[in-house]
């Protein structure tokens, strides 16, 4: 389609061709009426942008017809689905001691993926060598070939800014690095780069916990503490790019050091390795962020007292956020969103700290997904790089 027409119209057609195929790539089938009424458009502007999409082969008519209005005996609609488009999408987590990266069909199907542990934050040369070294193998265990990538998506576990540029002290090893420029002679295809916290955002958004919702955060809780901040079903970037650094909140003007080089920040009281340096003097065996976990299952008072605590703190600055913004949903991932004990101090935080209206307002529930947003994430936000190319 040509849409050169331009200005806000042709914007405005723009944004209402990607309306009706995210409609139908997250149902698989629909009829017009179920366009018209999902999409909230006017019949004829359904009408019109179907008969666009028709043209330009994004769409198609299925001749296995949907069942007639009601469940009656009338003439069923025809369906209309994606064209069947060969080629796949690959999603990168990078954390900072492992990578995960999965590759999908445009479908969204994950067909196979791969974790591995690495010093992340000490290697980023290393790192992006062998990222190169598994994308290749991924594609060859798929039968793949460079050729057939639509899309390459990475999570980074830091700061990125709008031109891709790693410029925070957090990484101090990245700092400078842009990450997508280097990868693209590796990989063939230069990939989309954003911060783990707004993958992981993308991965509950789409496929978890965060579905249908407009307005909502994302608490990625973890050894760094970051947030993907949605409003009216768009991620808040921000002037630069890093909107959403919730763990560099200031909370004690003379507590720690933070790695970002600002003192008391929110991260340094409540990050996994802070938690788990706490405990650690009460319990004789080596304790990671699995075993605290475990402790809090089997009923340690000390450990849900601890992580209560954590809860609250995050909970606290979350308050002002919604008093803010008003969010539907808070959404706690990471490697601590499974504790029951941080999310009940959180709640509690936001109940005592926001205004009663906004605490009324927001749900606050752990992440679906897991360990695995920030990769589904990266999945989606290639899924989507992809389809926004179909419509181009």
């Amino acid at each position: 389609m040509d849409q050169s027409d331009g200005g806000a119209l042709g914007r405005l057609r723009a944004t209402n061709r990607e309306l009706l195929v995210g409609l139908v790539e997250g149902a698989g089938r629909l009829s017009r009426s179920e366009l018209t009424r999902r999409s909230g458009l006017s019949r004829s502007t359904v009408s019109g942008l179907v008969k666009e999409l028709l043209a330009d082969e994004v769409l198609v008519e299925h001749e296995d017809r949907g069942t007639a209005h009601g469940g009656g005996s009338g003439r069923p609609p025809i369906l209309l689905g994606l064209r069947e488009s060969p080629g796949v999408v690959v999603g990168i987590d990078v954390g900072h001691r492992h990578v995960r990266i999965g590759l999908a069909g445009l479908d969204g199907t994950v067909r196979d993926e791969e974790r591995f542990d690495m010093d992340v934050d000490e290697t980023p040369d290393d790192t992006l060598d062998r990222l190169e070294e598994v994308y290749r193998g991924l594609l060859d265990a798929a039968g793949a070939s460079g050729a057939d990538v639509r899309a390459v998506a990475l999570g980074l576990p830091g700061p990125v800014d709008l031109e891709g540029r790693m410029t925070s002290s957090i990484l101090p090893r990245w700092r400078g690095h842009t990450p997508a420029v280097e990868l693209e002679p590796r990989l063939g295809i230069r990939p989309t780069v954003d911060n783990d916290a707004h993958m992981g955002t993308a991965g509950e958004v789409t496929f978890g916990a965060a579905r249908g919702v407009a307005d909502l955060i994302y608490v990625k809780a973890a050894t760094g503490l970051g947030a993907g901040i949605v409003v009216d079903g768009r991620l808040v970037r921000g002037g630069t790019g890093i909107a959403g650094e919730i763990g560099h909140v200031q909370v004690d003007e003379s507590g720690r050091v933070c790695r970002c080089g600002s003192r008391g920040c929110l991260e340094t009281e409540v990050g996994a390795r802070r938690l788990v340096e706490t405990l650690q003097t009460a319990h004789h065996e080596r304790l990671t962020v699995d075993s605290v976990l475990a402790l809090e299952t089997e009923g340690d008072a000390g450990v849900a007292r601890v992580l209560g605590d954590a809860g609250r703190a995050i909970g606290r600055v979350l308050a002002d956020l919604c008093n803010v913004l008003n969010p539907q949903r808070i959404v706690v991932g990471g490697s601590l969103g499974a504790s029951t004990a941080l999310l009940g101090g959180i709640r509690e935080a936001v109940d005592r700290y926001a205004q009663p209206n906004a605490a009324d307002a927001v749900s606050v529930v752990p992440g679906e997904l897991g360990e695995r947003a920030e990769l589904m994430g990266a999945l989606a936000t290639a899924l989507a790089q992809q389809r926004s190319a179909l419509l181009r």
